[in-house]
């Protein structure tokens, strides 16, 4: 494609998140938005009158068969994730795929494999990745600020919404491994153990606990529901010499780095003595970009060939693995190793 020339995307899927991918890329000065299709009409009409020069259509293949059209983000429920995608790839389209990417493993490897083929983007939209707080702590982390890594706990709470098609760990852990990931990378998750219960709906779990061990004996902590009174979206990031507390929902001081831990000397031929520090807190100044148009311009540029994707399939499929790992322990009972 020219590089002064526009690209042009389609947006799949009108809900909650579309919309938001529609006024963000729409911003940007050499991209162009489409199509909008979602297979509700009503949808559709609010979008028409905001964006008059876009086209609705509930027919997919529309946007498919428009040669015209570079890419194409989905924004749909996670069961339609593998064949929109397929049919997209196979298009020639690139892609931008709504978290978690697909249903199962073998899903995420086979549009990976398809991307790859294809030569075309396969993103996954974990937009917390882009935010200023997560990309302040991971350079934190990857300056050894921390010192050596303990443990990731989370814990991302609220009432509702029940998700008629997934159980709470697929709508909301995403982003917590995503983020764990992202901040352990080069670190390697060994094995899976969740817990979750069902109390007001017939199939899904609304309340869930899921611990991961990773090599050189770091744990990450993740706990999520659907049945809380209160809104909490809250992490704890410990290591050697500080740690981080991350709270999404306060307003102004979201990252917070404490220089307080422990040490005990087990070379000591008397009893184990704990030697606590506590030090200094600070708030470090955090980027204050939106994230998903941050994450918008990344996309367009990893189309034009400028850039590498920062979220790529494999990042997608780390995720889904440890989502369908979790599965089999809440079924099993058991700790489940992950190869």
């Amino acid at each position: 494609m020219e590089n002064n020339q526009p690209i042009a995307i389609g947006v799949i899927g009108a809900g909650y998140w579309g919309p938001n991918l529609i006024r963000n890329f729409s911003l940007l000065s050499d991209c162009r938005v489409k199509y909008a299709c979602d297979v509700n009409e009503a949808r559709l009409a609010p979008l028409a009158r905001q964006y008059p020069g876009i086209i609705t259509t509930t027919q997919v293949q529309d946007l498919f068969s428009d040669s015209a059209l570079d890419a194409v983000l989905i924004a749909t429920p996670v069961f339609t994730h593998f064949n929109l995608a397929q049919q997209a790839l196979e298009a020639g389209k690139h892609v931008l795929l709504e978290k978690p990417m697909a249903a199962t493993v073998r899903e995420c490897e086979e549009l990976r494999a398809l991307a790859a083929q294809r030569n075309r983007v396969l993103m996954i939209d974990h937009t917390f990745l882009y935010t200023g707080a997560v990309r302040k702590i991971r350079s934190l982390v990857r300056a050894g600020e921390l010192g050596e890594l303990y443990y990731f706990d989370s814990e991302r709470i609220n009432l509702g919404l029940i998700q008629p098609d997934v159980n709470v760990l697929w709508d909301l852990a995403p982003h917590d491994i995503s983020i764990m990931n992202h901040i352990f990378e080069g670190l390697r998750p060994v094995s899976v153990f969740a817990t979750g219960t069902r109390h007001v709906s017939r199939n899904a779990c609304e309340m869930a606990h899921l611990t991961m061990q990773f090599d050189r004996g770091i744990v990450g902590h993740i706990h999520v529901s659907w049945l809380s009174p209160v809104k909490i979206r809250k992490m704890l990031i410990g290591g050697s010499k500080k740690m981080i507390v991350y709270d999404d929902i306060h307003p102004s001081e979201k990252v917070k780095v404490y220089d307080r831990g422990v040490t005990v000397d087990f070379l000591q031929e008397t009893s184990m003595t704990p030697v606590y520090r506590s030090g200094d807190a600070f708030i470090p100044q955090l980027e204050s970009e939106e994230a998903l148009l941050r994450e918008a311009r990344h996309f367009i540029r990893c189309v034009r060939g400028e850039e590498e994707p920062f979220v790529d399939a494999s990042a997608g499929l780390a995720v889904v693995r440890i989502l369908e790992a979790a599965d089999s322990s809440m079924r099993s009972g058991r700790v489940i190793e992950l190869s």
